[in-house]
C-alpha cells in the first residue's frame, strides 16, 4: 500500500453493502441511511493514542458513517480516521 497514516489516524477500506427492503428492493450506498458504517483497517499510524487502542491490521472496526477522509488511492477508495472516528471492534 502507498498510503501510510500520520499520528493517532488509521486508514480504512469501507465495506459496500447494498441495503435490502422487505418487497426487495435494493436501496443504493447514496440513500441516506442512519447506519455506522464498518471497514477493514489496512494501516495504522504511530500516534500514542492509536497505539492505546491495540488496533492490529485486518481488524474489522465501526465508525461514524461521515467520519474521516475519503481518499482513492488506485483506483480502491479509503478513509482516513482519527482515533476518535473509531467506534469499536467488531470481533
Amino acid at each position: 500500500m502507498k498510503l501510510k497514516p500520520l499520528g493517532d489516524r488509521v486508514v480504512v477500506q469501507p465495506l459496500t453493502e447494498a441495503e435490502t427492503t422487505k418487497s426487495g428492493i435494493i436501496l443504493p450506498d447514496t440513500v441516506d441511511k442512519e447506519k455506522k458504517a464498518e471497514g477493514t483497517i489496512v494501516a495504522i499510524g504511530d500516534g500514542e493514542k492509536i497505539q492505546k487502542l491495540n488496533l492490529k491490521e485486518r481488524d474489522k472496526v465501526l465508525f461514524g458513517k461521515y467520519a474521516g477522509e475519503e481518499v482513492k488511492v488506485d483506483e480502491i477508495e479509503y478513509k482516513i480516521l482519527s482515533d476518535e472516528d473509531v467506534l469499536a471492534i467488531i470481533e
